[in-house]
Formats: structure tokens, C-alpha cells, sequence
């Protein structure tokens, strides 16, 4: 695919006034049960092919996968990236869940390996796989659910030349699972992303709020923006402008790259024109409100 898996998925519908652009620079990633419904707890997803499982070099050097993984980690902090695969390697090979990471993401960023989004998708593939009833709680969890956000990105894609085809049902799962099981605010922005363009579930636009509403209140910028937008234009859901106005002003706020956000700067922009006095008021007290009930 030429990029990172963690990106933006192509505009299919067009869900809402928001230009081409809007949706087309939002740079965050985006799960297959059609009749699943938004904030159910997701069903654990079928197990992926034992096919899908990378072949992982062999080394007798460690003494146990956690060696195995510090010695990686050690080698990559310092550039000997080359040393820190083979290191990773045995870790992963051990079912290790963050050295299975760490390599998914080398290969799909092209970071000291040749990218390789194949390569990516089998470790992320079998974290996924033997890792997905991690306890939310645990320190790996965010390692695990980055990996079904991972996956959930290259099934609405598929991986071409290789046997990873377009499955849009199937990246509704993977989002899904992630974003209920392990509450994970990007897979929640990306199945409420589907839900509003009616990719590989039925389009929704309150379904789509919800989940944009459960990324918003954890800091989701992109969550926050179109939150917003939705509420401010009322199209397939009440309209709250003065609430839309308040989440388009964090989401702006939060924005730190002028090129990447100005989206955002645009939305808000928007937004805030098309409010009165007293929406603009209230969107105010709303904000305070926000800001303290999280000091």
C-alpha cells in the first residue's frame, strides 16, 4: 500500500457537507458483523489463519523472550536496527505481545526494515490472534488493540498482490472489538467513521455520533471536530449548536500542525459564523464546564 496502515480511509459517500479534503486529510486510521450495533460489547473475532502467521527466525542467544525484548529494544534505541529485528524476532517467535508490535510497526513504517506491509499485517495478525482476551487493564493492552486498529485499516484496503483482499466487514470487526473491548479512542473514531459513510455496516449517523461522542471525551481531536460539525449541522442527528460549537473549539485548540489540522480550523471557522450570540454564550459555559469537570 505504500503507507503507513494507520491512515485515513477513502471517501466512499459522501456523508455530510464536509468537503473531500476535510475527510481525505484527517491522517487517522479507521471492524465483520453487520448486524452489530454501536457501544454493544463486541464479540471476540474469529481467529485469523493459522497461514497468516509470519515465519519468525530462529536464535538460542537469549535467555527468555523478555531478554530477548529488552536486548531489542536496547539495540533500536541505539540505531543498530538490524541487531534489534533479530532480537525482536525471538521475542515474537516466543509470543512476546509488544516485540510482535514493535516489529508490525517497523515493517509497516519502512523504520530500519524495508516497508513491508504483508510482513506488518502477519505480526499484527498473530498478536491479534493470541493476545485479543488481554485484560484491558494490563500494560500490553494498548499494544493489542493498536494491532486490531492496524488490521482493521488494511482489511478496508486489502494489501495488493498478496492474498489480504478488501473486506470492509471484516475491518468493522476489528474496529469494533477494539474500540468496545479495550475502549480504544482511535478504533472508536474509525467504526464511527463507517457508521457515517456506510462502509461495510448500515450508514448511521447517530450510531456514528455515539462513537465519535466515546473518542471526544477521551481528547480524539478528529473525534472532537466531527462530533462537532455533526451536532452544528444537525444532519442525522438533533441538532446542539452550542454543544457542536464547544467540541469544535477543543478540537481547535488541540491543533498543533497548521497543514495537517487546518480541517479543523476550517470547520470551526465555520461553525462559529454560523452561531448567534447565544449559542456562542453557551458553548462557553459548556467549555468551562468541560475544562473543571476534568481538573
Amino acid at each position: 500500500m505504500g503507507q503507513s496502515p494507520i491512515r485515513a480511509v477513502p471517501q466512499k459517500k459522501k456523508p455530510m457537507r464536509t468537503s473531500n479534503f476535510i475527510l481525505a486529510t484527517l491522517g487517522v486510521a479507521f471492524l465483520g458483523v453487520a448486524a452489530a450495533h454501536a457501544l454493544d460489547a463486541a464479540p471476540r473475532p474469529q481467529p485469523l489463519t493459522p497461514a497468516l502467521a509470519p515465519a519468525l527466525a530462529p536464535a538460542t542467544k537469549y535467555g527468555s523472550a523478555r531478554d530477548a525484548l529488552r536486548s531489542g529494544m536496547r539495540d533500536y534505541n541505539s540505531g543498530d536496527k538490524v541487531a534489534a529485528v533479530h532480537a525482536l524476532e525471538y521475542a515474537a517467535g516466543q509470543g512476546h505481545s509488544l516485540a510482535l508490535w514493535k516489529l508490525g510497526r517497523m515493517y509497516a513504517d519502512g523504520d530500519g526494515v524495508a516497508h513491508d506491509d504483508l510482513k506488518a499485517f502477519e505480526y499484527f495478525s498473530k498478536l491479534a490472534d493470541q493476545h485479543a482476551d488481554e485484560s484491558p487493564d494490563s500494560p500490553n493492552a494498548g499494544a493489542v488493540s493498536s494491532a486490531f486498529v492496524a488490521l482493521g485499516s488494511y482489511f478496508l484496503d486489502g494489501i495488493q498482490g498478496t492474498y489480504v483482499a478488501s473486506n470492509p466487514a471484516r475491518a468493522v470487526e476489528m474496529f469494533s472489538y477494539a474500540a468496545s473491548y479495550f475502549s480504544d479512542s482511535n478504533a472508536q473514531y474509525n467504526l464511527a467513521r463507517l457508521y457515517l459513510e456506510g462502509t461495510g455496516v448500515r450508514k448511521d449517523a447517530r450510531h456514528a455520533a455515539r462513537w465519535f461522542n466515546l473518542a471526544a471525551e477521551k481528547g480524539h481531536t478528529a473525534s472532537q471536530a466531527l462530533l462537532g460539525h455533526l451536532l452544528m449541522t444537525g444532519q442525522g442527528v438533533p441538532r446542539q449548536r452550542a454543544k457542536g460549537l464547544m467540541w469544535l473549539t477543543l478540537a481547535r485548540e488541540a491543533s498543533t500542525d497548521a497543514a495537517k489540522d487546518q480541517w479543523i480550523v476550517d470547520l470551526y471557522q465555520d461553525a462559529f459564523t454560523a452561531a448567534d450570540d447565544s449559542d456562542r454564550k453557551l458553548a462557553l459555559a459548556l467549555l468551562e464546564q468541560y475544562i473543571q469537570a476534568r481538573r
